[in-house]
């Protein structure tokens, strides 16, 4: 699931790109995972797991090409931002923006030619009209103002530029994650459970369409794209969770996380193949707007 800046990630039509993943093995990253640096669960276990595969998706929505100017907003340690740098060619540039230096830390040992830059969605550091593309992935559900941050995003296009947003979609469409939360709620009450959700918080198309109203894009739309999560084991999928300090992270002591081992390998069974992985849905909502029909509707 997403992570919040601080962090970093009406009825469309079903789309048709999948993002898939492939198994991600996290439990030996996960000893001591109660010292691990939350920068580094995000990238080692969540990246692979969740957020890589929707780089190109995104890339494509925003018309992402050779000698492209891209702003990837809350880009936490870089999961989009560094497949865009091959896109754009050594005549582009890309940029990765996030409020959290221990996020932007991680991002930068990695070898991609981006310029990475710590800052808030609320007020973006850069001149109007500075991008021909700008992109964030699940980030929004987490930012202070919402609509503010997608006015923001708006400003620093440069017509015809494109934006593209992903949220996940309503936790009742990951059905995994829904019984996970479910369980949650019975075992250790709503505020535990609710913190669960919180990535799902933006799973419905008119509350983005309402935010981007606000924030004076009229034109948007909003798509929904199937995706899945897949780890190597439910014990390894729990514990990453456990370990991600915006959901679950200090929630739950030894014990308490025992019980939810021991209630959730029956609870969510038919989703581990004989392998032992466990996979199942968890789609996202794709919000698209293009810099100059929203400069000629505020102009009206």
């Amino acid at each position: 699931m997403g992570a919040p800046e601080v962090s970093a990630h009406a009825g469309g039509m079903r789309g048709a790109t999948r993002a898939s993943t492939g198994g991600v093995d996290v439990e030996p990253v996960l000893e001591g995972s109660a010292t691990l640096p939350p920068a580094r669960v995000y990238d080692e276990q969540f990246v692979p797991a969740l957020f890589r595969p929707w780089g190109p998706l995104l890339a494509d929505s925003a018309g992402v090409s050779v000698g492209a100017h891209v702003l990837d907003v809350a880009c936490g340690t870089g999961a989009l931002t560094c497949q865009l740098p091959e896109r754009v060619g050594e005549q582009g540039r890309v940029v990765g923006l996030d409020a959290s230096a221990e996020m932007l830390a991680v991002a930068r040992t990695k070898p991609e030619r981006v310029e990475w830059v710590e800052g808030r969605a609320e007020a973006l550091p850069f001149s109007d009209a500075s991008f021909d593309a700008v992109v964030s992935q699940f980030g929004l559900m987490f930012f202070d103002d919402r609509a503010r941050a997608l006015a923001e995003m708006k400003r620093v296009l440069r017509p015809p530029g494109r934006l593209a947003v992903a949220v996940w979609d309503h936790v009742e469409h990951a059905p995994g994650y829904a019984i996970l939360a479910r369980l949650l709620d019975e075992l250790f009450g709503a505020t535990v459970g609710d913190a669960f959700r919180a990535p799902f918080v933006l799973g419905d198309a008119q509350k983005l369409l309402a935010s981007c109203a606000e924030a004076g894009i009229r034109d948007a739309s909003v798509e929904v794209h199937p995706g899945t999560v897949r780890f190597t084991s439910l014990d390894a999928m729990l514990r990453t969770e456990r370990a991600c300090v915006w959901t679950l992270g200090g929630l739950l002591d030894d014990t308490q996380f025992a019980r939810l081992l021991s209630r959730a390998r029956p609870a969510l069974s038919a989703f581990v193949a004989s392998d032992g992985s466990i996979e199942f849905a968890c789609p996202a909502l794709l919000l698209t707007a293009a810099r100059d029909t929203a400069r000629r509707e505020r102009a009206g």
